[in-house]
Parts: C-alpha cells; structure tokens; sequence
C-alpha cells in the first residue's frame, strides 16, 4: 500500500510540475482570469447601479427602498458564467494526459508498468484537478474579499457549497476527457471530443424537458449544469454528490481499462 501511494504521488507531482513549466497552460489560466475577473466586475459594478438607481427611484415616488441581497444575486450571476466558461476550458486541460503520451510513445511505458492502471489515471486526475483549483483561488479570493465587505455577510456555507459544486463538476469533466484522451493521439480530436461530450451533457436538461415522463426526469438528472445550479443556490443535494461522484468513477474506470487494452494488446 505504501508504494501504490508512493508511486502515485510520484505520478501526481509530475502531472503538476507539467502544468506549471508548460506555456499554454499558463496560457489557459491568464485567459481564464482575464475573462472572469471582467465579468465579475462588470457583474458585480452593474448590480450596484442598478440597486442603486432602483433605490433612488424609489424615494423620489416616496416608496420604502426594498432590501436586496446583493452577494447573493453577485454570486449567482458570477458562478453561472463561470461555470459555463470552465466547461469550454476543462476540455483544453485534459486534451492531453494520455494524448500526449501516445504520441511521444511513452504510453506503451505506463501500460507495461508494474504500477497499476487506476493509480496512474487517479494521480493524472488529481494533477490536473490540483492545477484547475489553483486557477480559481484567485478568483475565490477576490469573492472572499468583496463579499466581507457586505452587511449582512454572505453566508460561508453558501460561499462554500456553490464553489465546491464547480470542483466537483470541474473533476467529472476532468475525468471524462481523461477517458478521451486515452483513446487517441491527437491532441486536437481529443478536446474536441471532450467539448462535444461536455456539450450533450450540458444538453441533457432541454432534451429531458421536451421528453418528458420517467425518461426525461432521468435524463434532467444526468445534466452536470443542473446540478451545478442546484449547488450554486445552496441547495446540497446528496443525489448531485453521488451524479459526479459517479462520473469521476466512470471516467477514472473507462480510463484504466482503456490503458488495461493496451496492456493486453503488447503482451
């Protein structure tokens, strides 16, 4: 137990020291930030405006100034954009933790290893899950900063729950196009792939609403976005934990038995 642990945290930090000494990876998180923190301003400076400019419309009609939860309305309307950027973004992250190892030809290495299959998709996973957590601490931390300011505070456990439903649905995605990634070794088939699996996942609501009955209830629950909205809001639901929780395992599953093909094909 000691030497899977050992191996697979030699596996993890490599993955890590990978993202941090590629160029467009640093590439990948400066258009990240650039975007999210306009749109949280422009979020954030314009609910303001409007609160404001309501307010004062409202005490020259000689109305009672209705109270709004600003950090809450800010938080929603911040995370639901950032979620949808972050599934155009995780794509591009996992395009290459198997691809790239096919096509250097290390691949057939992994597969033939002592160190088992699961171990080294787990470690690939944890990696680039580690890297995508530090793309969004910054942004948390500006949230953190803004939102301390605000009377009444915004709840932490609020704070907390919606920003772990996006690592949640981050890690899903993450080891979804892991699986991808393992099949080619082409970059490029490989994000678009994951976008397009993103994409009907993504879709699974609309399409379960025009459905309808059982089968549309069933497939409204696969939908990553809707569960993500749930979060958001703050409502913990245990069924979302166990849906991404069940796609992480899928991926990771689908991933070591891909590589376990691979194995099996070179001996």
């Amino acid at each position: 137990m000691k030497i899977l642990v050992g191996n697979c945290f030699a596996i993890y930090k490599k993955e890590l020291q990978g993202y941090f000494a590629s160029p467009l990876a640093y590439g990948v998180a400066g258009l990240f930030w650039l975007v999210n923190g306009v749109w949280y301003s422009m979020s954030l400076f314009g609910l303001l405006r409007d609160v404001g400019q309501y307010d004062m419309q409202q005490s020259l009609q000689g109305g009672s100034p209705v109270a709004v939860d600003v950090p809450f309305l800010v938080l929603q309307n911040f995370l639901g954009v950032l979620g949808v950027i972050s599934l155009v973004v995780l794509p591009m992250l996992s395009m290459g933790l198997y691809a790239e190892e096919r096509r250097q030809g290390t691949l057939e290495l992994i597969a033939t290893s002592p160190v088992h299959n699961w171990a080294v998709a787990l470690a690939k996973l944890l990696g680039v899950l580690t890297f995508f957590v530090g793309m969004i601490l910054p942004l948390m931390l500006c949230e953190a900063v803004t939102f301390s300011a605000a009377n009444p505070p915004l709840a932490p456990t609020l704070f907390l729950v919606s920003h772990l439903g996006l690592v949640l649905m981050a890690a899903s995605v993450l080891s979804m196009g892991m699986f991808i990634s393992s099949l080619t070794a082409s970059t490029l088939l490989s994000v678009v792939f994951t976008f397009v699996l993103v994409l009907m996942l993504v879709l699974l609501e609309g399409i379960g609403s025009l459905v309808g009955g059982a089968m549309g209830d069933a497939l409204t629950h696969l939908s990553l976005l809707k569960h993500y909205g749930d979060w958001v809001q703050g409502n913990f639901d245990s069924s979302a934990l166990v849906l991404f929780g069940s796609y992480i395992f899928l991926g990771l599953f689908l991933t070591a038995q891909s590589i376990e093909t691979l194995r099996f094909q070179r001996s």
